[in-house]
C-alpha cells in the first residue's frame, strides 16, 4: 500500500475542488494497478446524517474523474471513537453527493447567504469568528425590538 496525504482534488463536471486528507493506494492483486481508497479524518464521532459520507464520496467522484477509474469505497476515521468506518459509494450516495454539489452552486449563484444556525459543535469550528452563529443567527429585527420595548414600558406605566 502507498499512502499520500493532502492530495489536491478537482471535478470539472461538478465544479468542485478540495484536498483529501489521505488517499491510500492499494495494489490490485495479479495486476500492475493501484486502487485509490480515500480516507477522511474527523475529530468527533459519527453523525446521524450523511454529511461526512457525502464529503468522502465527493472526493471519490473527483478521483474517478481525474484518474479515469472507479473508486468503489473509502473510509471515515473518527478521532473520538478511534474507529474507521468503511463507506461504500453506492448509487444513492453518489446521487446525493451530486445533488448536494448542484445545490451549493445554486446557492452561490443566488448571492444569498443563509443565516447560520448555532449548535454546540459550532464552538469548535474554525469559521466561528466569521460566521458568528450566536449573533447573526438570531432572527431579531428592529420591529420586534421596538415592540418588546413598548410592552416593557406599558408594564411599568
Amino acid at each position: 500500500m502507498r499512502i499520500e496525504r493532502g492530495v489536491a482534488l478537482r471535478s470539472l463536471r461538478m465544479g468542485l475542488t478540495g484536498v483529501a486528507d489521505v488517499i491510500e493506494f492499494h495494489r490490485v492483486p495479479g495486476e500492475n494497478k493501484w486502487q485509490p481508497f480515500p480516507v477522511e479524518y474527523k475529530r468527533g464521532k459519527p453523525k446521524q446524517d450523511s454529511c461526512d459520507a457525502v464529503q468522502l464520496c465527493a472526493q471519490a467522484l473527483c478521483l474517478e474523474e481525474m484518474l479515469g477509474i472507479e473508486v468503489p469505497s473509502g473510509a471515515l476515521y473518527y478521532g473520538k471513537t478511534h474507529r474507521r468506518h468503511e463507506v461504500v459509494f453506492d448509487e444513492r450516495l453518489r446521487r446525493e453527493t451530486e445533488e448536494t454539489a448542484k445545490r451549493v452552486h445554486e446557492l452561490i449563484s443566488s448571492g444569498q447567504t443563509p443565516r447560520p444556525v448555532y449548535k454546540p459543535k459550532c464552538d469548535n469550528c474554525s469559521l466561528f469568528q466569521l460566521c458568528l452563529p450566536k449573533a447573526i443567527g438570531k432572527r431579531s429585527s428592529v420591529k420586534r425590538y421596538l415592540g418588546s420595548m413598548v410592552r416593557e414600558y406599558e408594564k411599568t406605566s
